[in-house]
């Protein structure tokens, strides 16, 4: 009998061949793409409660008919988004992308030239119905060139989101703020690029389609029992509800408590708003490639637990320490939002449209009924209350004891 020795010491038996490293690639130019038109969209969207003040005072507005406003914009395009994540589950339409933004595009032109409250209402909805088909299917392609990096891809798409939105303060307080509502009309320009963008980005997923047409299909098969998906849809709900509540409290209300609390202009406030928003950015950027590595999970426990602190103490701190509890809220907060999206796409294979357009959905939804919620709360209580409430929201980050343990993080990526 011939041993392995013997075959590795003969000269007429190759060595055996060592394993090709020839898997999918991390596709760096569609990723960084799709985050770049995802900047741009949220951008455009971040305006929006940026310029809060500013119609407040224009239209003699109620903190509650602020709310009204979020609520139709977040709500319309929550309701949207797993019916189209669904349908192009099944029947794909890789130049929605592009014509979402078309979309958008005309939702600017009518909040720019809007003159009454119910033009504003209708200028939001429009905005909404825009981003309902956008990010779904961004964030299905984002997967697609994610050459199994899942989080690291799903992270920077989500980071180039947070950065939009944290130069959306500083636009609406550069440009809008001084000049009025009709300088809303200059954000038509950054729509536009975003549709040459999401045009480029849509060539090369048709491209990668006709590429993969007559390759094995994927194993669909859920590696956890129907019980334990339902616990953990379940237990994520209650996540993205604490999350984007609170969130929600920062990103739409935030400037109104400082101006309380702190005696600032609203163009003061802007700034301290984009502080927030930047910190937001950065800690999603980090969520992903670290739940790719230490498991979804743990990030997810660490997202919320180590918040808790600063969220009980930020009501009661000076400016100071209000700007640096906020940062801090906003970098560990925002590091769960990958690694939840990710962990819904785990657990339920074969359904990443309907999966990120529920996740996205759901986090429209939740910040826009957060957003009324806390508007006629703060009619009633004062703003400087709804933050002493929200406080107590990150302990329902508990809930993420229900979640099983995920398989598929790959600690060698």
């Amino acid at each position: 009998m011939t041993d392995t020795a013997s075959l590795t010491a003969s000269p007429n038996i190759p060595p055996p061949a060592m394993p090709r490293q020839d898997g999918p690639k991390l596709v760096v130019q569609i990723v960084g793409a799709v985050a770049f038109a995802h900047l741009l969209n949220d951008l455009i969207q971040a305006v929006l409660p940026a310029i809060y003040p500013l119609l407040k005072d224009k239209y003699r507005l109620s903190f509650g008919q602020i709310g009204w406003i979020a609520l139709v914009y977040q709500v319309t395009a929550s309701l949207l988004q797993p019916w189209v994540g669904l349908y192009t589950d099944k029947r794909p339409l890789p130049y929605l992308l592009p014509l979402g933004m078309i979309v958008t595009l005309v939702g600017v032109g009518g909040l720019a030239m809007a003159d009454s409250y119910p033009a504003l209402i209708l200028a939001s909805a429009v905005i909404g119905i825009g981003s309902a088909t956008f990010h779904p299917e961004a964030s299905r392609v984002a997967r697609m060139a994610s050459g199994g990096r899942f989080g690291t891809a799903q992270s920077a798409f989500q980071v180039g989101g947070n950065t939009g939105s944290a130069l959306g303060p500083i636009v609406a307080s550069a440009i809008i703020l001084p000049f009025g509502q009709t300088a809303v009309g200059w954000l038509a320009f950054v729509a536009i690029a975003a549709i040459w963008v999401l045009f480029g980005v849509t060539r090369w997923r048709v491209r990668h389609s006709a590429a993969q047409t007559g390759a094995p299909a994927p194993s669909h098969a859920s590696p956890h029992s129907r019980a334990e998906i339902v616990r953990a849809l379940a237990a994520i709900g209650i996540l993205m509800f604490a999350k984007f509540i609170y969130i929600g409290a920062f990103t739409n209300y935030f400037t109104f408590y400082l101006i309380e609390r702190f005696g600032l202009t609203a163009r003061e406030s802007q700034f301290y708003l984009f502080c927030f928003l930047a910190a937001v950015a950065v800690g999603t950027f980090a969520g992903g490639p670290v739940g790719d590595r230490i498991g979804r999970k743990a990030v997810i426990w660490a997202s919320f637990l180590g918040v808790a602190p600063f969220a009980m103490v930020l009501p009661h701190a000076n400016l100071f320490w209000t700007t640096l509890f906020a940062i801090s809220i906003g970098l560990i907060m925002s590091s769960a939002f990958a690694a939840l999206v990710v962990y819904a796409q785990e657990l339920v294979p074969g359904r990443v449209g309907l999966v990120s357009g529920l996740m996205f959905g759901l986090m429209f939804g939740i910040s826009g009924i957060g957003a009324a919620g806390l508007g006629q709360l703060a009619d009633i209580h004062g703003i400087v209350w709804v933050y002493k409430f929200c406080a107590y929201l990150p302990l329902l980050g508990l809930a993420t004891i229900l979640l099983p343990r995920s398989h598929k993080h790959r600690p060698s990526l």
